[in-house]
């Protein structure tokens, strides 16, 4: 698609912030002005629509799908939000490690159990650690904490942690990027703990390295996004 604006500016909308085209209030997808809560938000997907050349790349507005989702999915259906996040805290890579005897397994427990034991501790709730790929449910009053905590959060955290737990394959990676102050780059460090150690054991990729990078800069992506919300 061609670039069919030439000024791009924010400005207060109602409640919020919505970024204009040309003067214009951009809408979701959906059709829905698209009010963001934050004017530091809004100037960053501005940013977006400000870095495009004469033509326009759908793939580069990684904030904007994010607000999109968040206004037209998550503020519409909350329950359905939280619902399809909880998975990620039954099956958490975190808790599945290898078994005890094999030398991934010493790489997994340094990385791993750090995180891991903070939000026990943080949260008041207990994880079952798993040695093979055998799933073991955890407990339900690990689960109703779980839900409980992510039932307490704005949509726009909600749309983040959509991305930053589908990445890691981690509830608990992905709450924790959620915190202030959170050391993004070594939660996804451990988010790719196995990938990093199977490039270290036959070698590495450029195509699987690049992928790797992608992935990492949108999961930094979602975070930024839900701290911009949020400030």
């Amino acid at each position: 698609m061609k670039r069919f604006y030439r000024q791009v500016s924010t400005a207060a909308a109602g409640a919020g912030w919505q970024v204009l085209l040309d003067g214009r209030g951009l809408k979701t997808v959906g059709g829905r002005p698209q009010l963001v809560p934050s004017a530091a938000l809004a100037k960053a997907l501005a940013a977006e629509w400000a870095a495009q050349g004469d033509e326009i790349d759908p793939a580069s507005f990684i904030l904007r799908d994010m607000a999109d989702y968040a206004l037209d999915v998550v503020a519409n259906e909350p329950a359905g939000a939280v619902a399809a996040l909880l998975p990620y805290g039954e099956t958490d890579t975190l808790c599945y490690r290898a078994e005890p005897e094999e030398p991934l397994y010493a790489r997994q427990l340094a990385v791993w159990e750090p995180p891991l034991t903070r939000a026990e501790a943080e949260w008041g709730l207990r994880f079952v650690r798993i040695s093979g790929i055998i799933h073991r449910p955890q407990e339900p009053a690990t689960l109703a904490a779980l839900q409980a905590r992510l039932a307490a959060l704005s949509p726009f955290a909600l749309a983040a942690l959509r991305t930053l737990a589908g990445l890691a394959a981690s509830l608990t990676i992905g709450l924790l990027a959620l915190e202030p102050g959170a050391d993004i780059a070594a939660l996804w460090e451990a988010a790719s703990l196995e990938e990093e150690w199977q490039a270290e054991l036959w070698g590495r990729d450029w195509e699987a390295e690049e992928h790797r990078a992608r992935r990492g800069a949108t999961f930094a992506a979602a975070a930024r996004f839900a701290e911009l919300a949020a400030s």
